[in-house]
């Protein structure tokens, strides 16, 4: 089954938006517009478990990806990656190096990263919702968790829904239509060798500003820009911002011998 995917716009490079674990497509509504209007072939997809995709199959993010670009006809494409998305972005950079012109980053994950305690806790704290069959506490802890004080109720409501769907789509999956993992290591990132910009969050939980740090350091053509009004989640927290930010780094990367190092 090929990812349920939008396109908009026109133009000779192709950019693939990639949502973050507690959304869908959707979080991409501003980014979306904005990038089309700045003369991109826009894509966004809802990756397998999530939206209007489901999980009917064993399978690896990243080569959905690829054949999402094999089905466009995009040979190669600017990856911009939320959070799991991200991570998801550098393992097809590094399995499909060949299809990836450039990568942003929003608040990533990366391979093989160790978590911290508190993560971890946060992590069966969700679990343990989940296995009470207490959905509501599970969507919730996590739209307290990922935004910010940036993020009024419009975005809060809206990370609900998509959550919840994320949530209803994957608990009904058979356990035999698993992801799997792409076998990447952090230490395979330092081979990246496009365009990259990192951007994290000053009120991002401490990991996920320790793996933008790691990033922009792994990466060796990566720009870090740290966001001091964002969370986790800066596409919906300031959707202006962050389209604006994207638009001039994807401008960057168009323009004919310019270095965005």
């Amino acid at each position: 089954m090929m990812l349920s995917h939008d396109v908009a716009g026109e133009g000779p490079s192709t950019v693939v938006l990639l949502h973050s674990g507690v959304c869908d497509r959707r979080m991409w509504d501003a980014q979306f517009a904005a990038l089309a209007a700045a003369g991109h072939r826009v894509v966004r997809c809802d990756l397998r478990g999530f939206g209007e995709t489901p999980v009917d199959r064993s399978h690896t993010h990243c080569d959905d990806v690829v054949e999402l670009l094999d089905t466009l006809g995009a040979e190669r494409a600017a990856l911009v990656g939320s959070s799991f998305g991200g991570e998801v972005a550098l393992e097809t950079a590094v399995r499909h190096s060949g299809r990836v012109s450039a990568l942003a980053l929003l608040c990533s994950g990366i391979p093989d990263f160790d978590p911290s305690d508190e993560l971890r806790a946060w992590g069966r704290r969700e679990d343990e919702l989940l296995e009470a069959g207490d959905l509501d506490g599970a969507v919730a802890l996590n739209v307290d968790t990922w935004l910010g004080p940036e993020a009024g109720g419009e975005a809060r409501e809206r990370v609900r829904v998509m959550q919840r769907r994320a949530f209803d789509v994957q608990l009904a999956a058979p356990e035999e239509f698993h992801r799997v993992d792409a076998g990447v290591a952090s230490a395979e990132l330092a081979g990246i060798d496009v365009p990259c910009l990192v951007v994290s969050g000053a009120h991002d939980v401490p990991d996920f500003r320790e793996m933008s740090a790691r990033l922009a350091t792994l990466l060796p053509g990566a720009r870090h820009v740290e966001l001091e009004w964002a969370a986790h989640l800066p596409a919906l927290e300031r959707p202006e911002e962050t389209s604006a930010l994207l638009a001039d780094f994807l401008a960057e990367v168009r323009a004919p011998g310019v270095s965005v190092k």
